[in-house]
């Protein structure tokens, strides 16, 4: 029996989270044996070729997102035919864009000498990391194009097992033979070259797998290069969206770039101590960004599952569908805010100390931060699905308030004010115009049915977060104290909170109540189905 959209969502979800949890165990005990192996300065030479990689991958524009958008009207009409020359469009694509890249990083590997001299590390292990790391991005662009049809088959479970399955083999073997030979041989000089070749040994492995797997599912798919370069002349709407999409993608990446040297410049008056305070903040961020990185796994698939909403063409299920999902994210939101009040400086403290702390409207501002991000999701997820990507003027000028008021605001404020570039850009841009964008060209509605379900969303927060705040001055033992009273008043009070959160939503809005209709739903139809 066919998969249906929920459930392939739950599945991309079950198999994420496993994966994420696995790889953050197993990355946890190997960083201790490859900085005893292989040492700082390796993993430092790693993260600067990593950043170069990346610079080069932005040649990509774009294209695979809007290959995506174009692959979900024919897999909702099993349209065999145009699957087949929209994937190998993306073929032809994609084989341009990686010899361009494979130029560029060859362009880019004559200066090495001048870069890396004088920095204590061996040229070979340079160019050895660098053309390894190389090669494994190229594999995306020459070998696993075709991963597309699963990504817009809502099958990114596939993917996912495979990718994270072979990064998790990958950690093993590294350990396991960097650790024999650093240890209990004379070859120790070769531990970081063993490094790199079973990283791209275990890449070319994954790519192997996971075609084998695609020619299993989709045997009707024939995708070629060479079809491609006959036919994308025919999907001019593919080429005009991966325009649109490059300049988003340009301006989100100099926004990322330029941040943290205006938090250097600006974080405090001196620059020992301005380095002191951005490393007080990353703590902030890390901890954060654990739990964030935890939602997003459980979401990443769901972009697909909405594209294929979209491609039936029920209005009245869209909008239904819509309004579920921001129930849910925002009831997470909501969560994480209340949580990252509560428990981020007792967490800092059992971790590091009291004097890793920083101010408290500082950590008010990250929570503002990371409250933003989480509800622009479902906007964010429906404009994907819609394939909105016309408003390039938007990225761009919310890159310019946020580097303009960053600027501002940690002239007079410091850290706090750099924070506040983010925000600002963010409430006009993502808060605003997005909706109003999504209303006006995707859900052809008005845009105040969306403001009044937000304040109704807001109120039930704030008289969650009243009543959640008396409720925790009950618990008379201190967090802080260890990491056992942390996480009983974790449960404690994110428990109580969750219930009276669920609460005022589902009284004041008619998306949680079906969003909680829906569980009930399936939840009876699991278990009736086992009787």
């Amino acid at each position: 029996m066919a998969e249906s959209r929920v459930q392939k969502t739950i599945l991309n979800a079950k198999v994420n989270l496993i994966f994420y949890f696995l790889n953050l165990a197993v990355t946890f005990f190997s960083r201790k044996v490859f900085l005893d192996s292989l040492g700082a300065d390796f993993f430092g030479l790693t993260s600067t070729i990593g950043g170069f990689i990346g610079f080069l991958s932005l040649v990509e524009l774009g294209i695979g997102n809007a290959i995506s958008f174009a692959l979900y009207k024919p897999m909702y009409d099993k349209d065999y035919k145009k699957l087949n020359e929209i994937v190998s469009v993306l073929g032809y694509l994609y084989y341009l864009v990686g010899f361009i890249i494979l130029g560029c990083g060859i362009v880019l590997s004559l200066m090495f000498p001048y870069w890396f001299a004088g920095k204590g590390v061996s040229m070979s292990l340079v160019y050895a990391v660098f053309f390894s790391f190389l090669a494994s991005v190229l594999l995306t662009y020459f070998v696993n194009f075709r991963q597309s049809i699963l990504s817009a088959d809502q099958r990114n479970y596939v993917i996912t097992g495979c990718f994270q399955g072979a990064s998790f083999i990958c950690y093993l073997l590294q350990m396991g033979v960097v650790y024999y030979f650093f240890n209990y041989t004379q070859y120790g000089d070769i531990c970081p070259y063993l490094w790199v070749i079973i990283s791209l040994l275990t890449n070319i492995g994954c790519a192997i797998y996971l075609n084998i797997k695609i020619n299993q599912m989709y045997p009707w798919l024939d995708a070629k290069i060479r079809l491609g370069k006959e036919k994308w002349r025919e999907y001019p709407e593919i080429i005009k969206k991966t325009k649109q999409l490059f300049l988003h993608k340009i301006a989100s990446y100099a926004q990322l770039q330029i941040r943290p040297l205006v938090m250097f410049r600006f974080a405090a008056p001196d620059k020992f101590t301005a380095l002191e305070m951005i490393g007080k903040y990353d703590n902030y961020n890390l901890t954060a960004g654990k739990t964030s990185s935890l939602i997003a796994v459980v979401f990443s698939g769901n972009v697909a599952g909405v594209g294929n909403l979209i491609a039936e063409g029920n209005k009245e299920r869209i909008h239904k569908v819509y309004w579920e999902f921001f129930a849910l994210k925002f009831f997470i939101a909501g969560m994480l805010a209340f949580g990252f009040w509560h428990l981020t400086e007792p967490f800092l403290i059992c971790w590091l100390g009291e004097k890793y702390l920083l101010t408290k409207l500082l950590l008010l501002l990250l929570i503002i931060n990371e409250f933003i991000w989480q509800i622009r999701y479902t906007t964010d997820a429906f404009i994907m699905g819609y394939g909105l990507f016309q408003d390039v003027w938007a990225p761009v000028v919310e890159s310019i308030i946020s580097v303009v008021v960053a600027i501002l605001g940690g002239y007079f404020w410091g850290l706090e004010g750099v924070l506040l570039g983010t925000i600002v850009s963010m409430a006009l841009i993502v808060c605003i115009w997005k909706p109003y964008f999504l209303f006006k060209e995707g859900l052809k509605t008005s845009v105040l049915g969306y403001w009044v379900n937000f304040a109704k969303y807001t109120v039930s927060l704030f008289f969650a977060i009243v009543a959640g705040n008396y409720c925790a001055e009950w618990i008379n033992f201190d967090p802080s104290q260890s990491f056992i009273y942390w996480g009983l008043y974790a449960v404690c009070i994110m428990l109580v909170f969750s219930i009276i959160y669920f609460v005022f939503l589902y009284m004041l809005n008619e998306g949680m109540r079906d969003f909680a209709s829906r569980i009930v739903t399936m939840a009876k139809s699991k278990f009736g189905s086992k009787k």
